[in-house]
């Protein structure tokens, strides 16, 4: 069956063409802008179409373009903002796919057509008007005052409101990237409340590739065995047709397994259940325990005997419905239940939402370390509702902040000062900034050969500390203990700037989160032995450089490691 065809229209200058084209790349479609179209069918440039022919010839051509995309193609379709001044034209365009109108401040319109040419419409030259650098979004601002050309705009705005308000969804660009406008489109596509991103994995999506952060950053081709999901990451996405969701992605209907804690199951396991009943699924639940100390071989165990007792097939689906106990625990079921079933993680926490549940690592515990028996699993979905995290309690909220810290100082120096300013624009936006920096080093490394292990920011020193505290340490709390280790010897080893301690150190406490903790330095460093990161028997650690980059490093003088976990450990009573 052939995918609907998604059709981006709006104004000149707001995107269609450089957004439509980034999101054909994500999705892997076809990508047809209609004005080219038009050239090559009349050719000659549009320019010469409106003055040799005049615009009605031009118009009449669109419609006949308009006519032919009437069927659904699976194509992106960038359509002129005249296009779409034709009630016909519309009715032909949202017969064969979605239409979205593009739209961006008259102001900003005017800079990124400044000294552009070939568009008849603006006629006459705006000498005023300078060209500043920068394409959308990029934030760049007037250099000179622009009569002209910008009440001309807004004169054509005004012309067009009433066409442009009956499309059925818009989307204001003026403050976004290319890839920013690319995922809100795409999630507007996926039937996702406003505000909500889809972020496709695995299709070699240039997910905010175009940082500074990841200048020189090793490129790692995808490995074919990795199959391609998406990360929805709306309010509301659980409630509003999580079942179709799944259908959506391929998966059922037909019965599944819904794994999930006694905590969990009391807020949001019906609202789940019910969702996918109603698209056709059904739902069976499977409890296991609150906690990390049951993320055990024994606790998959049980679950493996209840998938025996229902005799669950290949094609049917695990869905993870809770934090990242759960999702580790459902996955590595999943990964190893009839050499592996299809699986979907619905996280209800926020370190769940930015880290676990994207990647495809599963895992369980032994005494001896954590997440030693493990796979890679990809998820088929994954479905983020930030409206979840209402039930979430303030300490597990804050484990999920140290998470997104941890993101910011790997790739998002944006993130990084927000978080440690005013704060993000909105959650939704903070959790789809954490998950993008994930996201674009799984691309580039699915299987942790390489640039995926400065994901393990913190987690040298802070597994080791959730090991010998018994786990009573929560994960978030260890790797912000860790992150302001590693920062500290990252100094020591001279690799940073002094000052980048004090900043994380500032951070973590701004976030609510512990910057230091009593324990054996020796038992600590024991337990670094078991981490499951080392190379032969040597550790690594991924230790920040500056915000937004971080390096892995081994062979590192025991004296320094020694002295990195002083800075966190707390001291017993008054000294002098």
């Amino acid at each position: 069956m052939t995918e609907p065809n998604l059709v981006l229209t709006g104004f000149m200058g707001t995107g269609k063409s450089s957004v439509g084209r980034e999101v054909a790349d994500r999705l892997g479609r076809p990508f047809l802008d209609l004005d080219d179209w038009i050239v090559a069918r009349a050719g000659k440039p549009i320019s010469e179409i409106f003055a040799q022919d005049g615009e009605p010839a031009f118009r009449a051509m669109e419609a006949e373009a308009c006519q032919e995309l009437r069927e659904a193609t699976g194509q992106v379709i960038a359509a002129g903002g005249g296009a779409v001044l034709n009630a016909a034209n519309r009715e032909a365009l949202a017969a064969g796919g979605t239409v979205i109108c593009l739209e961006a401040d008259t102001g900003v319109i005017a800079r990124r057509l400044a000294g552009g040419d070939g568009r008849p419409l603006l006629s006459g030259p705006d000498p005023d008007f300078a060209n500043p650098k920068g394409g959308l979004g990029s934030g760049a601002g007037l250099r000179g005052r622009v009569p002209s050309r910008q009440a001309r705009i807004a004169e054509l705005l005004a012309q067009r409101a009433a066409a442009y308000a009956a499309l059925p969804h818009h989307l204001d660009t003026s403050r976004l990237t290319i890839a920013q406008a690319a995922e809100r489109v795409m999630g507007i596509a996926a039937g996702l409340a406003e505000g909500g991103h889809r972020i496709p994995v695995g299709r070699g999506a240039r997910t905010g590739m175009e940082r500074s952060a990841e200048e020189g950053a090793t490129a790692h081709p995808l490995h074919p065995p990795v199959p391609p999901y998406d990360v929805l990451i709306a309010e509301g996405v659980l409630a509003e047709g999580a079942g179709k969701r799944l259908l959506d992605a391929g998966l059922g209907p037909g019965r599944c397994a819904v794994v999930t804690n006694p905590t969990v199951e009391r807020y949001w396991a019906d609202v789940l259940v019910t969702s996918l009943a109603a698209a056709g699924f059904e739902p069976r639940l499977y409890r296991a325990p609150d906690g990390e100390g049951h993320k055990t071989l024994a606790t998959a165990g049980e679950l493996f005997q209840r998938l025996a007792d229902d005799r669950l097939a290949r094609d049917e689906v695990v869905v993870a419905l809770g934090g990242g106990v759960i999702g580790d625990l459902a996955g590595f079921v999943a990964a190893t239940w009839l050499r592996g079933v299809p699986f979907v993680q619905v996280p209800t926490s926020l370190l769940a939402m930015v880290d676990a549940s994207v990647g495809g690592k599963v895992a369980v515990d032994l005494p001896q370390g954590k997440n030693l028996v493990g796979a890679f699993k990809a998820p088929a979905l994954v479905l983020a509702d930030p409206s979840v995290l209402r039930t979430l309690p303030g300490v597990e909220f804050r484990c999920g902040l140290a998470e997104i810290a941890k993101a910011a100082i790997i790739g998002d120096s944006m993130l990084f000062e927000q978080m440690a300013g005013s704060g993000p624009p909105s959650l939704t936006e903070m959790i789809t900034d954490a998950v993008r920096v994930k996201v674009r080093i799984v691309e580039r490394d699915p299987f942790e050969s390489g640039d995926r292990a400065w994901l393990n920011l913190g987690h040298t020193f802070g597994h080791a500390l959730e090991l010998i505290s018994g786990y009573r340490l929560r994960h978030g709390e260890a790797v912000a203990l860790g992150m302001i280790a590693a920062a500290e010897l990252s100094a020591a080893l001279g690799r940073c700037d002094r000052t980048l301690p004090v900043r994380i150190r500032g951070l973590v406490e701004r976030l609510g989160l512990p910057v230091d903790t009593a324990f054996d330095v020796a038992d600590a460093t024991e337990a670094m032995g078991a981490d499951k990161k080392r190379r032969g028997r040597g550790l690594r650690f991924v230790l920040p450089v500056r915000i937004g980059q971080v390096e892995v490093v081994s062979d590192i003088p025991p004296g320094a490691v020694t002295a990195a976990w002083e800075t966190i450990r707390a001291r017993q009573g008054v000294e002098g």
